[in-house]
C-alpha cells in the first residue's frame, strides 16, 4: 500500500520543482514594474511593505500572470508523474478500473479518451480563467 513517507517525498519533490518556477515568474514580474515606480513610492514615503503590497506586487502580478498560470498547468498535468513512485493518479485510476473489471475491458479506448478530456478540461479551463484575469487586471492600466 501507500506509505505516508513516500506522499511526503512526492509532494515535497513537486512543490520545490514548482516553486523554483514560480519564483522565477514573480521575479520576472518584478523585473519588469518600471524603477520609477519603486522610486516614486519612495519619494511620496510610502513604507516598504506598503509600497510593495499596493504599488509594485499589482503590477508585477500583471505581468507574471501567464508564467503563473502556466506552471500551474504543468503541476496539473505533471501529477501522473507520481506513478513512478507507487502512487496513484488520475489516469493510474483509469486504466486499473478498465483492466481489473472485465465488463469494462471492451471500453478501453473510451476510458482513456474521458480521462484525456478531464485533463483537457481542467487546462482549458485555467488558461481561461488565466486570460480573465489579464483582462481583468489590464483594465486597471487604462484608467
Amino acid at each position: 500500500g501507500l506509505r505516508i513517507e513516500q506522499l511526503l517525498r512526492a509532494q515535497i519533490a513537486i512543490i520545490l520543482f514548482v516553486a523554483a518556477y514560480l519564483a522565477e515568474a514573480v521575479r520576472g514580474g518584478l523585473q519588469a514594474v518600471p524603477r520609477g515606480q519603486y522610486e516614486a513610492a519612495e519619494a511620496l514615503g510610502v513604507p516598504y511593505w506598503k509600497s510593495m503590497g499596493l504599488v509594485i506586487l499589482p503590477q508585477a502580478l500583471r505581468v507574471s500572470i501567464p508564467s503563473i498560470v502556466n506552471s500551474f498547468i504543468s503541476l496539473f498535468k505533471d501529477t501522473s508523474l507520481v506513478v513512478i513512485i507507487a502512487i496513484y493518479d488520475f489516469a493510474y485510476a483509469v486504466k486499473k478500473s478498465v483492466e481489473t473489471d472485465f465488463a469494462w475491458k471492451k471500453y478501453f479506448i473510451e476510458a482513456f479518451l474521458f480521462s484525456i478530456l478531464v485533463y483537457w478540461i481542467f487546462c482549458y479551463a485555467m488558461s481561461k480563467y488565466s486570460q480573465w484575469l489579464e483582462r481583468d487586471l489590464a483594465r486597471g492600466e487604462h484608467r
